[in-house]
């Protein structure tokens, strides 16, 4: 009965949201995986964050469903990397089996995903680089949707990255300081963002019940909508997700005027 419930409630949450506009951009932090398997009396870092990767198929598949043509997952920050060597391991092993799944998944290829991966890539294990290069080159070509792979990132230290890398540019091309001081610009930052093609976030949702950014998306995130939700990522649900995209509709976006 209480299935049956649900299946009704999620078809009508669906009816909902399809009459309405769609975000371009969804960014999710995924929370809530160790909180999730303590629940359950899980302590393999490896079982525990696999169940939150099996979770991305369902993600992509209602999104794919609504036609979001970008999302961006958040799975691993810089400051994750000073957790116990154990749990890094774990982490990113996950990260590696998932983007080799991903780079032969047939839905992947049959919705023409484009997977790709953000942050300080050069502080991963050559393992983890190779997977992330096996999925981007994978589905390179691909132009339906765009779904990037924030891992060892944070949103600090992209801006600092792209500012350094303007700076060099601009040395490279023979301009002084006072010049590149005068013509800097918030768009001339903004293109060396490391994902710049993307349009900025839409929504961003947040599970497991924390209210906070935590530094993700900072540059793009200004006006972004924001859904904070109780549900812990592996447990997110298909009303769950409509239920932030339907608190997104509902919103007036006045984009600061």
């Amino acid at each position: 009965m209480i299935g049956l419930v649900y299946y009704l409630y999620e078809r009508r949450l669906l009816r909902q949201v399809r009459g309405g506009m769609m975000p371009r951009h969804v960014g999710i932090i995924l929370d809530g995986n160790r909180r999730y398997a303590r629940e359950r009396g899980l302590a393999d870092p490896r079982e525990v964050y696999g169940l939150g990767a099996r979770k991305l198929d369902e993600v992509l598949g209602w999104c794919g469903e609504l036609g979001i043509p970008a999302v961006t997952l958040w799975v691993f920050s810089t400051e994750n990397l000073s957790r116990s060597p154990e749990e890094v391991s774990g982490i990113l092993s996950t990260v590696e089996a998932k983007l080799t799944q991903l780079a032969r998944d047939p839905q992947i290829h049959r919705r023409r995903v484009r997977v790709r991966a953000v942050g300080k890539l050069d502080q991963l294990p050559d393992s983890t680089l190779r997977a992330i290069r096996r999925a981007e080159e994978a589905t390179g070509t691909y132009d339906a949707m765009v779904l990037t792979i924030a891992v060892a990132y944070g949103g600090r230290e992209e801006i600092a990255d792209a500012v350094r890398a303007l700076l060099r540019d601009k040395a490279k091309q023979g301009e002084g300081i006072q010049e590149i001081i005068e013509g800097l610009t918030q768009e001339e930052i903004g293109r060396y963002l490391y994902a710049a093609d993307l349009p900025d976030p839409d929504l961003i949702i947040r599970t497991s019940g924390e209210i906070r950014l935590s530094g993700f998306l900072l540059w793009q995130s200004a006006y972004s909508e924001f859904y904070f939700s109780d549900v812990h990522w592996p447990a997110l649900r298909k009303i769950d997700f409509l239920r932030a995209v339907r608190a997104f509709q509902q919103r007036e976006r006045r984009f600061g005027l």
